[in-house]
């Protein structure tokens, strides 16, 4: 991981970094132990490196921060839950490809 451009969220931070922010954030809810979240990670860096000044890419460990993973319904991971104007607007759990994730980037404005 790329920590120039993914940022690692907490529960003292979430709120600053996802919701009181009108860039696009995308949030990655993970694991270490999470095989699919290790396959995803290197995707996820590079959309972060390519459209920064477009989206903020943040991550959040679901073993360290069990209360975002509850507060934002997280049963499986990876879940990339796509935030705007501090809104959730759309949701992805699993592997995605890197097209589908830039389209649903773009879709957020």
């Amino acid at each position: 991981m790329d920590n120039s451009t993914i940022i690692n969220l907490n529960e003292s931070n979430f709120d600053r970094e996802v919701t009181q922010h009108d860039k696009p954030v995308i949030v990655d809810f993970w694991a270490e132990w999470c095989g699919p979240c290790k396959m995803i990670a290197p995707l996820l860096d590079e959309i972060a490196r390519e459209n920064v000044d477009a989206v903020k890419v943040a991550k959040v460990n679901v073993d360290e921060n069990q209360s975002l993973s509850f507060k934002y319904n997280i049963r499986a991971i990876p879940a990339l839950l796509f935030f705007k104007n501090g809104q959730l607007r759309d949701q992805v759990t699993g592997v995605a490809s890197k097209k589908d994730l830039l389209i649903r980037i773009d879709a957020l404005g």
